[in-house]
Parts: structure tokens; C-alpha cells; sequence
């Protein structure tokens, strides 16, 4: 895995932020910069299991949430690649990887900080990807402010 870091200032609390990244609507809104239709299932505390799941649900990576404290920092580690709606496990090119996201809030601009361990081939994906996501959280953020 190779770890990739992305950060951006956006001028609204981290509160709004959080609410944002983890809200059902508003994460299928920017997650759907990663995978068209992505959603998440589970239940986000410490130590439960969540699934991003494809819009298909053919294929999904269940995680771990590793750390969870509210417009502080979500943590995740991928157990492993699934398919069928995660009853079968597939390749394992996600597996082992850590994704974070953490919010720093200083004088009215937060920053949202993302790590995220990514196959090798994956990197230059990813590399476009994730700065689509932050720009597309920062609009939701900002957006009437």
C-alpha cells in the first residue's frame, strides 16, 4: 500500500464538516466522485464493521472503524475486499489499508485532512480522485455560508 495525503481549507465548522462526511445523503453526494452510487453500511463507532459498498452492490470493502470521535477523526482499516453484497471475499487489493479523515478547526476555516493506504495500482487513480472529493465536500460545506 502506498499512502496518499490530501488536505483543504474550507471556511465553515468542523461540526458541519463532520456532519457532511457521515450524513447518508451527503456522503453518497461526495463519495460519488470514488464510485458512482457508493454508500455506506454499518454502524459508525469504535470497533464496529462498516461497508463501502459499489452502487451495485456487487462489490464492497468491509472495514473496521478503528477510531471514530465526532468532528475530530474517523479511522478505518479494510479487512477485506467483498463481492455479492458482501457475502464472498474477492482480491484483495484494498485489504490491510487505513483511510482516515480528520478535522482541525482554526479561526472559522477547518481543515479536512484525508490519509489512504491504496494499492500500487490504484495510486494515479486515486492521485485524481481524492482532490475531486475534497473540492466537492467543500462546496457542500460552504455552500450558504
Amino acid at each position: 500500500m502506498q499512502n496518499l495525503q490530501f488536505s483543504i481549507d474550507i471556511r465553515a465548522p468542523k461540526e458541519k464538516i463532520w456532519n457532511i462526511l457521515w450524513d447518508n445523503a451527503t456522503f453518497r453526494d461526495w463519495a460519488n466522485n470514488i464510485d458512482p452510487g457508493m454508500y455506506l453500511a454499518g454502524t459508525l463507532e469504535e470497533g464496529a464493521e462498516v461497508q463501502f459498498c459499489s452502487a451495485s452492490a456487487e462489490y464492497a470493502v468491509r472495514s473496521l472503524v478503528e477510531k471514530f470521535v465526532p468532528t475530530e477523526i474517523a479511522s478505518f482499516r479494510h479487512l477485506a475486499d467483498t463481492m455479492n453484497g458482501g457475502t464472498e471475499e474477492r482480491e484483495h487489493e484494498w485489504t490491510g489499508g487505513v483511510e482516515s479523515y480528520a478535522l482541525t478547526e482554526h479561526d472559522g476555516v477547518t481543515t479536512l485532512s484525508i490519509s489512504s493506504g491504496t494499492p500500487p495500482e490504484q495510486v494515479e487513480n486515486f492521485n485524481a480522485i481524492w482532490p475531486k472529493v475534497l473540492g466537492r465536500i467543500k462546496e457542500l460545506a460552504e455552500a450558504g455560508e
